[in-house]
């Protein structure tokens, strides 16, 4: 099994290759998140760990949750959903959103009575 960091690097990578289909190089993707393209590299090949923050900065570059660097600890595919549809708002839209989860709850439950 190949230990955190290798996965890390791997999604790193493939998020990096895969952005809007097309791609990005290390050096945009540096700039993006305030590194240099060594380290984006590095932490490609798991030579370099990314902190907390790094990744933090990561995530938030690609619109996606921070959690998709840790592949043991993805949650069910339904909630990976909701997380990355979410992963942007602000309080006041998050706080919509999970209103209106409530409101649907609420109105799966009365209909099934």
């Amino acid at each position: 099994m190949p230990d955190i960091y290798e996965q890390i690097g791997k999604q790193i990578r493939e998020l990096r290759t895969t952005l809007k289909g097309q791609g990005i190089s290390q050096e945009d993707l540096a700039l993006a998140v305030n590194t240099t393209a060594n380290t984006v590299s590095r932490w490609e090949t798991a030579t370099y760990k990314p902190s907390i923050s790094d990744l933090e900065r990561l995530a938030r570059f690609f619109g996606v949750p921070i959690i998709i660097f840790f592949p043991q600890a993805q949650p069910k595919s339904r909630t990976n959903a909701l997380l990355s549809a979410t992963v942007d708002l602000d309080d006041e839209d998050l706080e919509e959103v999970t209103l209106y989860a409530q409101f649907r709850r609420a109105r799966q439950r009365k209909t099934k009575r």
